[in-house]
């Protein structure tokens, strides 16, 4: 929490007056705003082909827009570590922990199922993949089919019961250096619940180590993310320059449709959840969070967004730290509603594309490893690809055919990672609210 006498943050680390500086939010609409327009323009009256416009997005554009995303996930294992193992050990004893895991467990289930009814209802209802003319899908699926065939690779390295004992670390510090969040997550849950358990003077410097680790790692995000603008105005040109509108136009069935169930969940579920079971009015959750969504669409990354939605969630929505780190921290990877309705809405298209006409029990299974696969992926841009071909190779439509959807799949990744942390801040709304009679951790 920001202490009293402090000056005022405007986004990250840029302590000014009030009302001197254009907010974070803003800065990354305007940066949004002119890498799309540029890009378009180049993209109209160069071509994609042009040499110096290759020039520009592989030496300058691309590399800056990877270079701040890599920044951020450098310090996203220290963050994520810091964040849980704190919320853990601040929640005071193993039953406030069990009280505040439960409920954010039954929202993630009961949202995320909410998320993948609605965008399957929206393709059965509209049935996109019955229109794409399949010289185009032939073609689109012919210029992917080398990443799609590394996707399809990767999906099948693992899944089920084999995934489920990969989330526990045989070795912490491979894990982390592999990037295996949900192990590293497993472990900083566990040596929190220790830390509860064991209630010495020793482990109250342990705590206060991991505070430092926390803070020291805020305030190094809070500099790149100082970069954001300028990073966001380069990754949206890359989109732009190289792929216009034709993308859009040919997938403009599945794409509609995808953002529709998007927005349906959006604008409908979430203020509905925030409202009754929050106890927050919907418009103030939004002006709150406005920050933490700007960045999740330009970012594409739930783990990327996760210093800024603990920003806005402790001062912006003035949610209790342990509970909103907890809520958070365990959302950027384990509440991606927004991944489980684009799963379901992917492996529904491709079925309807191919001519595989599922049964109910059929999409029911979507529908389950869908909430599945929402808990399970990847916080980071493109995560969810293995997972849906993983799962339509277990409905029998051929798993290659993701390479249709890869052109349009940045666009969709920038809506759903919306859904993902909008998700989450909902969440520790929710999970706030049941957890006000629960007594915060004995800090004496």
């Amino acid at each position: 929490m920001p202490r009293r006498g402090r000056p005022r943050t405007v986004g990250f680390g840029v302590a000014v007056a009030r009302g001197n500086a254009m907010s974070l939010h803003l800065r990354l609409l305007l940066g949004f705003v002119v890498g799309l327009v540029a890009g378009l323009a180049a993209h109209v009256f160069a071509g994609a082909d042009a040499p110096w416009l290759q020039a520009l997005t592989s030496y300058v554009t691309q590399p800056v827009g990877q270079i701040f995303l890599r920044l951020l996930f450098m310090l996203v294992i220290p963050l994520i570590f810091s964040a849980l193992v704190l919320g853990v050990a601040e929640m005071g004893d193993i039953r406030s922990l069990g009280r505040v895991g439960g409920r954010t467990l039954i929202y993630t289930v009961v949202v995320s199922s909410i998320a993948v009814v609605i965008g399957l209802t929206l393709v059965n209802l509209f049935r996109p993949g019955d229109g794409i003319d399949p010289a185009v899908a032939q073609s689109l699926i012919s210029d992917a089919a080398e990443r799609a065939d590394t996707i399809v690779a990767s999906s099948r390295q693992g899944g089920g019961v084999s995934l489920l004992v990969q989330i526990v670390p045989d070795n912490v510090v491979r894990a982390a250096a592999s990037n295996d969040i949900l192990a590293v997550m497993f472990f900083a849950l566990i040596f929190g619940i220790g830390m509860v358990a064991t209630r010495t003077p020793a482990t109250e410097r342990v705590k206060e180590f991991f505070q430092g680790v926390f803070e020291v790692s805020m305030t190094l995000i809070h500099g790149v993310i100082r970069l954001a603008p300028y990073a966001v105005a380069c990754l949206v040109f890359n989109l732009a320059a190289l792929f216009g509108w034709d993308l859009l136009v040919k997938l403009a069935g599945y794409v509609g449709v995808a953002l529709l169930a998007m927005s349906i969940h959006f604008f409908v579920v979430y203020p509905l959840a925030v409202r009754w079971f929050g106890g927050m009015s919907p418009l103030a959750f939004f002006r709150g969070a406005q920050e933490a969504i700007v960045m999740a669409f330009t970012s594409s990354s739930s783990n990327a967004t996760l210093p800024t939605a603990l920003k806005v969630a402790e001062e912006e929505l003035r949610l209790p730290p342990r509970i909103s780190r907890f809520v958070l921290t365990i959302g950027a990877t384990a509440n991606q509603n927004g991944t489980a309705l684009f799963e379901g809405v992917t492996v529904l298209f491709l079925a309807q594309f191919f001519g595989v006409d599922l049964t109910l029990w059929q999409q029911l299974t979507v529908m389950f490893v869908c909430i599945l696969g929402g808990i399970g992926t990847a916080g980071v841009p493109s995560g969810s690809l293995p997972v849906i071909a993983m799962i339509c190779a277990m409905v029998g439509v051929p798993p290659e055919g993701i390479g249709l959807i890869l052109g349009v799949d940045r666009l969709l990744d920038m809506s759903r990672t919306v859904l993902n942390v909008t998700g989450d801040l909902a969440a520790a709304v929710v999970v706030s609210r049941g957890s006000e009679a629960d007594p915060p951790a004995d800090t004496a």
